[in-house]
């Protein structure tokens, strides 16, 4: 009898921890499951095939494929049922581009102790201009290695000491601190380790221009990569009066040893002087002059904006934004094959179908959701998220009054998880809904599977974080189902070293859309229930985010 009543009571405690652990379920209107099984295969498989195809030429911003994807997308909005929701009534948030097409010299001389050492442009370094000018020269500049090149004061960390770094060249790390999880977070990647701080943050120096040592595993991409995203066109806003520095450049992990051993160092030795709050900008002994010229185009592209407006009588000024980017890297330099067209077809005519999909499952529910319901196909993500940061800049909601967004940004193509992995877990209250989302499917929200690589600060959730809007950023799991473990790990990363900006993301009759349908069903139902909630959700205590909801100035919608 007492065994039986122990056995109860474990029992009972279990089932008690069961759950305390599981989440609380949405609160989801009548319909909205049976709305969720109208994103099936034909609805994202469609829009991926026509995005990818080679007539769109890569949809490089500001050019044919541009015109086209966006055309596209507007007419499969309104075909849809959805209002125009861009300034003036349109379908399009239309805004100026500038191209700048860079031409570096063949070699790269760099001076020291009677010596020169010359780097090859495309095998040892690449260079950009970081002006909108038709020539940016530095002249007799001298090499400063500012190791990881940061200012973090929360942090109690400064690689610059205070020394004077105008004119000078950096030769800066990538990546940022990641031995002591209490430092940096440790292996999770923060914004001080993304390239655009490197240069942003050499600008606020006033230094001349930077250089980043390229590794693969700092990167989490190849070298080919830095090789097709930083040659050709490139787009930016207009300048806006912002600091900037003349040469945004990268080299080799192999050209970098070669040239601190100019002036007499040692890379390693440079690195691990690095890795201490101690740590001083050191002079190289080395000294550089270098010439760019820049084909200066101006043009134009727009984020593509629709809207199901909100039923509910107070909420409905509020909005709900799902979002996916629709450009990619135009036409660049062909592979192996000849291959001349970076189609972008899981980067990122995947994420487009997704969210043209839930806006189809949204138009399916019997009642409209309480909230609006923004769907933003937004521009030159690939550019540095220009798209995203306009939309952020000039809402056409008041960006206090947007609750969370959803974004997309390269489907999972290899079949059904157990899991689902949130980019940004543990930043915002908008975690409870998407494991209440993911238990819907069986399924369980997992950290993002590389911390390292920094992704929550490269897709265009990040424009709206930095305006204090908390969002959701889905990647596929890694447990998949039918496979053994660790396959999933294994093919995600041999898709990336073979085909991440490059031509070969091309759509194929091997892709599994299976996960990809789950995972815009579990950001549809998310979306929903945010939609339908009477509170915001909110960035958790101590966030970086969070004092900007607080603070973010009211701005009128465009």
């Amino acid at each position: 009898m007492s065994r039986n009543l122990g056995v109860a009571a474990t029992f009972l405690v279990l089932a008690t921890a069961v759950a305390l652990a599981a989440p609380a379920p949405l609160d989801l209107p009548p319909g909205a499951q049976a709305a969720a099984k109208v994103i099936a295969k034909g609805a994202i498989e469609g829009p991926v095939r026509f995005l990818a195809d080679d007539q769109l030429e890569g949809r490089a911003p500001s050019h044919r494929g541009d015109v086209l994807a966006r055309n596209y997308v507007a007419s499969v909005m309104e075909l849809l049922g959805l209002q125009p929701a861009a300034p003036g009534g349109g379908w399009e948030q239309r805004f100026e581009l500038v191209g700048i097409n860079t031409h570096a010299p063949e070699t790269w001389a760099f001076r020291a102790r009677g010596d020169e050492l010359a780097l090859r442009f495309w095998e040892e370094y690449i260079a950009a201009s970081g002006l909108q000018v038709p020539e940016v020269s530095v002249g007799d500049a001298e090499l400063v290695f500012v190791g990881y090149g940061i200012q973090a004061p929360e942090y109690g960390w400064d690689d610059f000491k205070g020394v004077d770094l105008r004119g000078k060249i950096l030769f800066v790390m990538n990546n940022d601190p990641d031995w002591d999880p209490a430092l940096f977070a440790g292996k999770r990647r923060l914004y001080y380790g993304r390239w655009s701080y490197k240069y942003e943050n050499a600008a606020r120096a006033g230094a001349a221009g930077a250089i980043i040592i390229h590794t693969t595993p700092s990167a989490a991409y190849g070298w080919k990569v830095v090789q097709n995203s930083w040659t050709g066109e490139q787009f930016e806003l207009p300048e806006a009066g912002e600091v900037r520095v003349k040469v945004r450049a990268w080299t080799t992990e192999a050209a970098a040893r070669k040239l601190v051993a100019l002036g007499g160092f040692d890379l390693d030795a440079l690195m691990a002087k690095a890795h201490s709050r101690e740590f001083k900008p050191i002079p190289l002994g080395i000294r550089t002059s270098l010439t760019l010229t820049n084909e200066i185009s101006h043009g134009e592209t727009a984020n593509v904006l629709g809207m199901l407006p909100g039923s509910d009588p107070v909420l409905k000024d509020q909005a709900v934004v799902f979002m996916a980017h629709h450009d990619h890297l135009g036409i660049g330099k062909p592979d192996a094959k000849g291959d001349v067209i970076y189609n972008g077809a899981l980067d990122n005519a995947t994420g487009v179908a997704q969210v043209l999909a839930i806006a189809k499952a949204f138009m399916a529910l019997p009642e409209r959701p309480r909230r609006t319901i923004l769907f933003a196909i937004v521009s030159c993500e690939e550019s540095g998220l220009l798209g995203s940061a306009y939309y952020a800049a000039h809402p056409t909601f008041p960006i206090e009054k947007i609750a969370a967004d959803v974004n997309f940004d390269a489907g999972n193509i290899f079949g059904k998880t157990r899991d689902v992995a949130l980019v940004g877990k543990g930043k915002s209250t908008l975690d409870q809904v998407a494991e209440a989302a993911a238990a819907l499917q069986g399924r369980v929200v997992t950290d993002e599977p590389f911390p390292d690589r920094g992704g929550y600060y490269r897709s265009d959730h990040f424009s709206f974080a930095r305006a204090g809007v908390p969002g959701l950023y889905f990647k596929g799991g890694l447990d998949f189902v039918g496979r053994e473990p660790g396959w999933g790990k294994q093919v995600t990363e041999e898709w990336g070293n073979a085909h991440y900006h490059q031509p070969s993301d091309e759509y194929g009759p091997s892709w599994n859309f299976d996960g990809m349908i789950e995972d815009a069903q579990m950001g549809f139902l998310a979306g929903l229930a945010v939609a339908q909630a009477d509170a915001m959700p909110t960035w958790l205590p101590g966030d970086e985010f969070a004092k900007l909801r607080q603070t973010t100035p009211a701005r009128k919608p465009e």
